[in-house]
């Protein structure tokens, strides 16, 4: 199993970005998908699921400004990010569920980095 993010830069305050999550070895047509984030000296924080049926559920830290999206066809879930200040500087991480744990035990991605400074 590969999860391989991109999309990672610095931005300035609000900026806005689209992160990318490239999937392979699993079903990815039926797995759940979750975009997480760390941020230096704070816990693990979950942002965004999208459902295998496309239904999105965000945090309320990013709800409104955020959109989580999927293409099956391309073993692709994207995050985008409008507004976004500092508090949204983080490793975003991408996981994908893999049928055998509840999140966060699911698999992982290696992260990129966002950092949000003027």
């Amino acid at each position: 199993v590969q999860l391989v993010e991109s999309g990672g830069a610095l931005v300035q305050p609000g900026g806005s970005l689209t992160l990318s999550c490239v999937a392979s070895g699993f079903t990815f047509t039926t797995a759940a998908l979750v975009w997480a984030r760390q941020a230096p000296e704070k816990e693990l924080e979950w942002i965004s699921t999208i459902y295998a049926d496309g239904r999105p559920d965000y945090a309320d830290s990013v709800k409104g400004r955020s959109t989580i999206s999927r293409d099956n066809a391309k073993n692709t879930v994207y995050l985008q990010m409008n507004s976004l200040n500092a508090e949204d500087t983080a490793v975003y991480i991408c996981n994908a569920d893999n049928r055998r744990s509840t999140w966060p035990d699911w698999y992982w991605g290696q992260g990129t980095q966002v950092t949000v400074s003027s």
